[in-house]
């Protein structure tokens, strides 16, 4: 999305000009053009996308409220920066409920709803021989939302969505694609197949193995959720 199309039109209301400033920011974040502590300034903001500072100030408000951006005094907005403890949380919070949502699935799912996560896979596959990470991020995190909405629990999907954001990031930053795909495969054969328990014990595998991995790359050692 450029610059241009950002801006604002004669009649264009402002909080669809603050929408489309705050998914271009979360997706700069998310793919590693904002970095951790990288400040956030409205001026400048304003500039790049051509509108005033109150859409601009409004979506990083909400990029705080996410967990992308934190306030380091009430004027300065950095990148966040993840701690071993907010890692730990979000995987913890993955074990919870995606083990759960794995089973629901494999319980639930029609073979008229398993054709989209396959497609997924296959695209998943096509970018990790292209060592495509943009698309590989976006598919791979399409995937569990799919994965998700598979379980037929609306309230389960709701109370993922505030921290999916966060786990995309993550995501992104752990570039182990193979290996990812491998699992995604597993968690997939298991809830086509119907079986619950199996894909409760893989989606736990895969939950705890991409958390040892993310570890491993965010701050070069491993510990256990």
């Amino acid at each position: 999305m450029t610059t241009a199309d950002l801006s604002a039109g004669p009649t264009e209301p402002l909080g669809a000009v603050r929408e489309r400033v705050l998914g271009t920011l979360r997706q700069d974040v998310i793919g590693g053009r904002l970095r951790p502590g990288d400040r956030l300034v409205e001026r400048e903001l304003a500039e790049r996308f051509g509108v005033s500072r109150v859409p601009v100030r409004e979506a990083v408000r909400a990029l705080v409220a996410e967990g992308f951006v934190t306030f380091e005094t009430p004027r300065r907005a950095v990148v966040r920066t993840l701690t071993r403890t907010d890692v730990a949380e979000l995987f913890e919070l993955r074990e919870a409920l995606e083990v759960y949502a794995a089973g629901l699935a494999a319980g639930r799912a029609t073979r008229e709803e398993l054709v989209r996560p396959a497609e997924l896979l296959d695209r998943a596959a096509e970018a990790t021989r292209e060592n495509d990470a943009e698309t590989l991020t976006d598919v791979n995190s399409r995937f569990h939302d799919q994965l998700l909405a598979l379980s037929g629990n609306a309230l389960l999907v709701t109370v993922m969505q505030p921290v999916a954001g966060r786990l995309r990031w993550l995501t992104r930053r752990n570039e182990e694609w193979p290996q990812q795909l491998a699992e995604h495969r597993e968690l997939y054969d298991a809830v086509a197949a119907g079986d619950a328990e199996r894909a409760r014990a893989v989606a736990l595998d895969h939950v705890r193995t991409n958390y040892r991995s993310t570890v491993r790359h965010l701050f070069g050692d491993e510990e256990r959720p």
